[in-house]
């Protein structure tokens, strides 16, 4: 015993030596991880106290924490226990914060599997939401992560944009509401909410040194910014009573009132106005109550965070995401509110990117023939979309571009023959019936837009299919046994079966308007006679 006492001894020195050294040298190695961000520190907020625990003193055995939660949480979904697995989701995400593939899975399971376990529109909109979130949550600890984005955009482009869903229609009525809600009107002045404070630092320096604004906060009530703007919230976007009253200085409440807005939409869809402005300046005044919207937004940012600034599926998603802008991308309500009963019309502003999209396919592939073939087709569907909805500057300016792209070739028309021609290869082979379903067809999408207020394109429909009729007529000849009865009937009855079956927000705008017409006719009866001159002279070809 007595000659293994300094072998232990010795044991014991070297080893309090040995973990002295280690200690030191941990300590430089969770500095230098510390100072260059090698890995992520996240505290688990809100976790049990032995998740919190485990994951800040095992460090690296984080990763089994991670998958005992998996497991966790795809048996929760196997019971059903779907809100028990979102906590769980956002646990793992804050175990395993920088991967992208994990917060991809989870928030994709939730707006596409889990949702559509729900019949009811609500409840598929709440999970879709909950999906977003948990993007929302991944792009915080991972800003610069490029998949992210295209990931993020794809929910908007296809699941709340597309078709494929039963609920999509109320997935673009919600998204309406809370837009609108959070911004107080339809098409805000972008720009102003650019400019105003985005902290309440910048708040402060913004407000006059003599406001009394703060003093007037806590007065009513509220000592803090987030109480104000958690009240602001919870009236839908208005000062509470109590402290509207007190406040008197109008531009001191544009400039709060913009705060608490930015301040709301960046924390409810993480959009900000600065990157929305340079969303319309590229890409035209796009809606901003609409997904496709939303997708061209993500895909922007993911093409800028992507290296070299190049993503083939994030530029994909704006093209195809502008196309459907282009045929799709206004929303209008019946009233002045959202409602599900919406329309959506083409977003003519978009018009220039998406010709843009096409000519830049053309260069970069100058050998292959559907490509021009494609333009020219979107060219000419163009033109008379915007004809249609009364663009008539627009449309001629397209046509311009048209012509100078087939100036080799002898198809020139003039620009009113042009528009007339492509009508005119709908209802020249037609029969009494296709003839007679088409000008109806126009008539009525002229009530429908003349309920929705867009008087423009209610006036142009209209012109339309008094083009066509003409045309018809003259064809067919007055007396013939297929003639169609007189344009002013035909847009009577289908007037007022319109007020008799649409909302009655919208027949009464219908009424309201025809009432006005009919008290105007004596002063319009000659530019309506003129205009069907001009239509019936108009040479066929």
């Amino acid at each position: 015993m007595t000659e293994k006492r300094p072998i232990v001894l010795i044991a014991f020195v070297a080893g309090i030596l040995l973990l002295a050294g280690n200690m030191f040298v941990q300590s430089r190695l969770d500095n230098s991880i510390r100072e260059n961000k090698l890995i992520d520190e996240q505290f688990v907020e809100g976790a049990p106290p032995m998740v919190a625990f485990t994951t800040v003193a095992l460090g690296g055995f984080r990763g089994l924490i991670a998958d005992f939660l998996w497991l966790r949480a795809i048996s929760m979904q196997e019971q059903g226990k779907y809100f028990e697995m979102v906590q769980l989701a956002s646990w793992i995400m804050k175990l395993q914060p920088k991967s992208t593939a994990t917060a991809a899975y989870l928030a994709w399971n939730m707006a596409y599997n889990i949702s559509v376990t729900y019949s009811s529109p609500a409840d598929r909109w709440r999970w879709v939401n909950k999906g977003i979130d948990l993007y929302h949550e991944a792009l915080l600890y991972n800003p610069n992560d490029p998949v992210l984005y295209k990931e993020l955009g794809w929910i908007y482009q296809h699941k709340l944009g597309n078709i494929l869903d039963d609920a999509q229609r109320y997935y673009k009525y919600q998204m309406a509401l809370r837009m609108i809600t959070i911004l107080g009107k339809h098409y805000p002045d972008w720009k102003e909410l650019a400019e105003a404070p985005a902290t309440e630092a910048g708040l402060k320096a913004a407000l006059k040194t003599e406001s009394t604004f703060f003093i007037e906060m806590k007065d009513a009530g509220y000592d803090s910014l987030d109480q104000l703007s958690e009240a602001f919230r919870e009236a839908e976007g208005v000062f509470p009573e109590k402290l509207a009253v007190k406040m008197k200085n109008k531009d001191e409440v544009r400039l709060i009132t913009n705060y608490l807005r930015v301040r709301w939409l960046r924390d409810a869809t993480m959009l900000t106005p600065s990157d929305i402005l340079r969303v319309n300046e590229k890409y035209g005044d796009l809606d901003w109550v609409l997904p496709e919207s939303f997708a061209i937004y993500w895909a922007m940012l993911g093409i800028e965070k992507s290296p070299d600034r190049k993503s083939v599926d994030c530029s994909r998603m704006i093209t195809q995401s502008l196309q459907v802008t282009f045929t799709n991308g206004r929303m209008l309500f019946p009233g002045d509110k959202p409602a599900e009963n919406f329309l959506l019309i083409p977003n003519f502003s978009v018009a220039d990117a998406v010709r843009q999209s096409y000519l830049d396919a053309i260069q970069e592939n100058p050998d292959i023939k559907s490509f021009r073939d494609a333009y020219e087709n979107f060219m000419s569907r163009a033109i008379t979309t915007m004809y249609s909805y009364g663009q008539y500057t627009k449309a001629q300016e397209f046509y311009d571009y048209l012509t100078d792209h087939k100036k080799n070739r002898n198809t020139r028309l003039p620009f009113d023959q042009f528009v007339l021609k492509h009508w005119q290869e709908e209802i020249k082979d037609a029969g009494f019936k296709q003839a007679n379903d088409m000008i109806n067809g126009l008539i009525f999408r002229s009530c429908v837009l003349l309920g929705y207020g867009d008087k423009t394109a209610a006036d142009a429909h209209l012109q339309l299919a008094r083009m066509a009729y003409n045309r018809y007529m003259k064809d067919m000849g007055t007396e013939s046994r297929t003639a169609l009865p007189p344009f002013s009937q035909m847009t009577s009855e289908i007037a007022q079966a319109c007020i008799r079956s649409l909302p009655g927000e919208i027949a009464d705008r219908i009424k309201a308007q025809l009432l006005l017409e009919a008290q105007q006719a004596p002063a319009e009866n000659k530019a309506e006679n003129k205009a069907e001159t001009k239509a019936e002279t108009a040479p066929a070809n």
